[in-house]
């Protein structure tokens, strides 16, 4: 069976930023902390009912949304809850999202105590004009702050998300942000370009941002200082030391199983292959989700499988077996055929051995592979 994680959906922030096209809201009042642990722990049954679920857990992401903004109270009894429905493997990865602004010493230590092991801290830039073109909440100040309490406390290992080609931004800017963030020796970094996502306030009211050219420039002199000092990048927007890459993201983008509870949130899961591989998602308003009823909004069976394994699995450079791809789908290797000898003939993938990835080329130019795989 493939290895199954959970995703746990917390949607509240303190504010909601122009770019940003996740299920999220801005705080009006009290977070409904206790009711909304009840429909999580409740999703979930629901799930194992309806699935027959009984694999352990490999790995808990809490993401949002701003999850640090609860209390560990309320993210102790939620995971207590989980593991009395789901066993939990001996290392499970428990990472929770957690902005800058929600730090506090004693705080992030109970998470720490109540089994949470990795940190994802939202930093985007440690540039506060450039904070302030983002509408981030947080100051540059504040960023190098939580980092450092992270390690304080007992995190060895955390992730830094920075983001590129903002508003303004030269390559200096990013530079900056890259060299911060290594000095604050973290295991991971996610280093994406901004792009201007539909049904966003910077959608709606484009920024001015740099040229294509600079925006790769930019990408290109990053990733060699991160190179040079030990983060590999695994993904497209990935880069890790040895061994300390995201093990929850790895299984999205190895085609793995998980399941998604909260509002908004998603799910994949091989039931049978591969006639039976489905996506759900869950009732994506706060209130709605949290009535007592079906919290599933929508599930789809899958219908294009080899265009969805690729799109995931050609994310990491280590590529993929076509062995891999018969165990993930419960298709024959021939099902790739001919768009898979054809891209290998045009230098868009190669083959080393028995592992098909992307060149260069086709690093660079990833939409144009995958349009060779559409039905």
């Amino acid at each position: 069976m493939l290895p199954l994680s959970l995703y746990i959906h917390i949607p509240w922030c303190l504010k909601k930023c122009p770019y940003c096209d996740f299920n999220s809201h801005a705080i009006k009042d009290q977070l409904p902390e206790t009711h909304y642990i009840d429909s999580l722990l409740a999703d979930l049954a629901q799930d194992i009912e309806r699935y027959d679920i009984t694999r352990p857990l490999h790995s808990i992401f809490i993401g949002g949304g701003t999850p640090s903004l609860f209390s560990p109270d309320a993210l102790n009894r939620l995971l207590r809850g989980i593991e009395a429905q789901l066993r939990f493997v001996d290392n499970i990865e428990i990472t929770l999202e957690a902005n800058p602004s929600t730090f506090e010493y004693q705080k992030f230590a109970e998470f720490k105590t109540i089994g949470i092991n990795r940190l994802s801290i939202g930093v985007q830039t440690f540039d506060d004009n450039l904070l302030t073109e983002l509408g981030r909440v947080h100051s540059g100040k504040e960023a190098i702050a939580a980092a450092e309490m992270a390690r304080q406390v007992g995190f060895d290992n955390f992730n830094l998300d920075l983001m590129f080609g903002l508003p303004k931004s030269t390559v200096t800017h990013s530079e900056h942000d890259i060299r911060t963030a290594i000095a604050l020796q973290p295991t991971h970094l996610s280093f994406y370009q901004l792009t201007l996502e539909p049904n966003t306030y910077f959608h709606r009211y484009p920024p001015v941002l740099p040229s294509d050219e600079l925006i790769f420039k930019t990408q290109q002199h990053c990733q060699q200082i991160l190179a040079e000092n030990g983060y590999a990048q695994y993904e497209v927007s990935a880069y890790s030391l040895t061994g300390k890459q995201c093990r929850h993201n790895l299984n999205y983008w190895q085609f793995g199983d998980y399941l998604g509870i909260g509002a908004g949130a998603h799910g994949k899961l091989s039931l049978t292959l591969p006639q039976n591989i489905i996506r759900t998602q869950k009732n994506k308003h706060p209130e709605c989700y949290a009535q007592p009823n079906d919290f599933i909004e929508n599930e789809i069976e899958l219908s294009e499988l080899p265009l969805e394994f690729l799109m995931n699995q050609l994310r990491l450079k280590q590529g993929f077996t076509l062995a891999y791809y018969q165990i993930a789908t419960g298709l024959d290797a021939t099902t790739l055929e001919p768009a898979l000898s054809d891209c290998v003939k045009t230098g868009l993938l190669e083959k080393c051995e028995n592992i098909y990835r992307c060149t260069d080329h086709g690093w660079n130019f990833l939409d144009n592979v995958l349009q060779k795989f559409v039905p």
